[in-house]
């Protein structure tokens, strides 16, 4: 692999201006293309075929595209004291519902004083109007929903309290935004600390963003053609430009050190992308595998957000191996600082330029293998102390609005004037003959249950085929015993002669989708891990190795997780993170972390232990080829996980809920895994371990040699002396 990728380094230096020319291209065609075929994204998730998803798709079948259609309620509240039955007060109520009912794209809007079905509470005070829209989730246009916002603040005028919530009126979440630009900004800065020279952290950053540019230009060509959810581009632009940053990184260091060391410009590129780039094609690999392995959940909306993410990765991996070496022919020199390249050109000349072995990361790498005992049990307990939040994590797909929104203040009204439940209501589907009698007969039964605040009236179709029965439970949406409740239902309503009964709603969909992903993480965590460790065994050639890695990103994710469970479940520290309400986990974050974080811990590993195994290749000790390829690696692995920590932190304070939890998990992860796993835990683990590290089995040994390291190069190149360290921090 590595000559290959050093012949493709070498040719794209070679005929840089048509690689850079290919690129522009494909960014500009991807650009007209997302113009031209975009569609619209949904910000509904659901699993085709469960009994909560099937309901809802029948409910518009039998009741009506109205019935299915998006809505939003208009909550009122009158005035401290007063109802909402004064002449005053009812008049201005149902002026709004008037109101409401000639806005763009509304195709009805219920009257909450209407005799006929009323929607206030006993005592009078509050009431909601549900305004109905021809759309479906996520198709509510940014001017209808400015239309309706107007709308409740005209209304207010009237003295009534007036606030508006549900999905009508959601966000679309965008990519960018001044949060990410400012990790954006500390990225730059890093590299430029890193380099020694800010046009090459320019370039580096730059080629990043095209990376990005080209992959979520890419998904949202897709929405044209399939439903894609909001969150998809957001998380393929968050991880294309983190992974971009840093894969461009350790190419670019590579490049260098061998210039330092004497290389000719274009014979280091075919170097540096051949053994970098073969590091970097082993670790965009395993992250493509966690990526894509998400389809094991058999849900289709995070299938396809893998899918779209893991492109994104290919596309930041084609960049590293052919464009970046396309802008390294053209800077030639000027890669280096200023006062260093008088000395690789000498150096080119006459001698390799010395190596240099002394500096903080090296006498880390020192302390940590000398004491590699104490340094693998209190990283260990380190790692476990932040894991036992975990025990505690719950998980929805119900997201509780920021507070101080027009959204929380009507769910507070609701709360307060019809209880908690009224947020989470569940419906219960009947469907055939004598599905109105059923229906009837359930509301007393289903009364008795625990946690039942209120079971109202059943509601028949136009032929009578079909009845909808709306429970509302004493408890929240996001609680256990709202959960139980959806289980007792099912229980209690499975069994029913000639009719059919299914329970819905958002409630019963996000119940539905947190018990699937749950289901699948123990299957998703074996098939990630099992392809991972194939792929880093055959990379390594140890059995050893691999579990050390393995193994200390478990403790990865239960430090992540633990962390994030302490910070949104728990309220600890929420002012840091901009958190305006606590609760559980987005159900999607376990196995997103999870998938996207084993694919990061997998990078990291092996850029350090490639570097170790490198030299132990070339006759070192175990120990001290862990100190060499530490001090060789670690300065790339520390500047690479700071970029990646910037670039995610910087999605979390923006406050998109969808996205926050998910960032954090994955920034705090990122800081566990580089300086506790890969500085401490790994190097204190092979010490431990010394020569038995690097042990295969003999019946193992016909495993092909994946060569990451390039010996191969070396029959082309000559021996490869230990490179000068390019930033090293002394």
């Amino acid at each position: 692999m590595a000559v290959l990728l050093s012949r493709l380094g070498t040719f794209s230096a070679r005929h840089r201006f048509a690689v850079l020319a290919a690129w522009l291209l494909v960014l500009v065609a991807g650009g007209a293309g997302a113009v031209t075929l975009s569609g619209e994204t949904s910000t509904s998730f659901s699993i085709p075929g469960q009994e909560s998803t099937t309901a809802l798709e029948r409910i518009g079948e039998e009741f009506g595209e109205v019935a299915g259609g998006v809505s939003a309620r208009v909550v009122v509240a009158a005035p401290e004291g007063g109802t909402l039955t004064t002449p005053e007060n009812a008049a201005a109520v149902t002026g709004l519902a008037g109101t409401l009912a000639e806005l763009p794209g509304v195709v009805s809007a219920t009257d909450p004083l209407d005799p006929a079905a009323p929607s206030v509470n006993q005592d009078l005070t509050t009431g909601y109007s549900t305004v109905t829209y021809d759309a479906e989730a996520g198709g509510v246009t940014p001017e209808q929903q400015d239309a309706l916002l107007d709308a409740v603040d005209e209304a207010r005028d009237s003295g009534l309290t007036v606030e508006v919530t549900g999905q009508a009126i959601e966000e679309v979440p965008a990519v960018g935004g001044p949060a990410e630009a400012i990790g954006v900004v500390v990225a730059l800065v890093v590299l430029a600390v890193t380099y020694g020279a800010l046009v090459v952290a320019g370039m580096n950053l730059l080629t990043a963003l095209v990376g990005v540019g080209v992959g979520v230009l890419g998904i949202t060509i897709a929405t044209g053609f399939t439903d894609l959810s909001s969150t998809t581009p957001i998380l393929a632009a968050m991880l294309g430009l983190a992974v971009g940053i840093d894969y461009t990184l350790f190419i670019v260091t590579r490049h260098r050190q061998e210039l330092a060391r004497g290389a000719e410009v274009r014979r280091s590129i075919g170097l540096a992308v051949g053994t970098a780039g073969s590091a970097v094609v082993t670790a965009g690999l395993t992250v493509v595998i966690a990526l894509a392995g998400l389809f094991v959940a058999g849900i289709p909306f995070l299938t396809q957000m893998g899918l779209a993410a893991a492109a994104t990765i290919v596309v930041a991996v084609l960049v590293a191996l052919t464009l970046v070496p396309a802008v390294l022919a053209l800077l030639g020199h000027r890669v280096l600082p200023r006062k260093r390249r008088a000395a690789a050109v000498a150096a080119t000349a006459d001698a390799p330029a010395p190596a240099r072995g002394r500096g903080f990361l090296a006498g880390w790498a020192t302390t940590v293998s000398r004491h590699r005992v104490v340094s693998l049990l209190l990283a260990i307990v380190a790692l476990g102390v932040v894991s036992i939040p975990v025990a505690s994590m719950q998980t929805t797909l119900i997201q509780t609005p920021g507070e101080g929104t027009t959204q929380a203040r009507a769910d507070a009204l609701l709360a307060e004037g019809f209880g908690e439940g009224f947020n989470g209501p569940i419906t219960v589907l009947f469907e055939g003959d004598g599905a109105v009698d059923a229906a009837a007969q359930a509301a007393g039964t289903v009364s008795g249950l625990d946690d039942v605040a209120l079971v109202a009236p059943p509601t028949p179709n136009a032929d009578g085929t079909a009845a909808l029965l709306n429970v509302i439970p004493e408890s929240g949406p996001t609680t256990e015993a709202t959960e139980q409740l959806v289980a007792d239902l099912r229980a209690q309503l499975g069994d029913l002669d000639g009719v059919e009964a299914s329970v819905t709603g958002q409630t019963a969909v996000s119940v539905d989708v947190a018990q699937s992903l749950d289901a699948a993480l123990p299957v998703y965590l074996l098939l990630v891990v099992g392809l991972a460790l194939v792929l880093l065994v055959l990379v390594f050639r140890s059995l050893l190795v691999p579990l050390v890695g393995v193994l200390g990103f478990l403790l990865t994710i239960g430090a992540s997780l633990g962390a994030t469970v302490a910070v949104f479940q728990w309220g600890w520290l929420a002012d840091v993170v901009n958190l305006d309400t606590t609760g559980p986990l987005l159900s999607l974050t376990p196995i997103l972390v999870i998938g996207i974080l084993f694919g990061l811990a997998m990078d990291y590993q092996v850029f350090l232990v490639s570097r170790m195994h490198e030299a132990h290749t070339h006759g070192a000790s175990p120990l001290d080829s862990i100190r060499t390829g530490f001090r060789q690696a670690a300065p790339v692995v520390v500047a690479a996980a700071l970029i990646m920590f910037s670039v995610f932190a910087g999605f979390v304070p923006a406050g998109e809920p969808t996205i926050k939890s998910i960032a954090f998990a994955l920034a705090i992860g990122i800081l566990f895994d580089a300086f506790v796993v890969r500085m401490v835990l790994v190097p204190a683990a092979l010490a431990l371990l010394g020569e038995r590290a690097w042990w295969l089995p003999r019946w193992l040994r016909w495993l092909p040699a994946v060569d990451v390291e390039g010996a191969a190069l070396e029959k082309d190149h000559g021996a490869v002396r230990e490179p000068e360290l390019v930033g090293d921090p002394r």
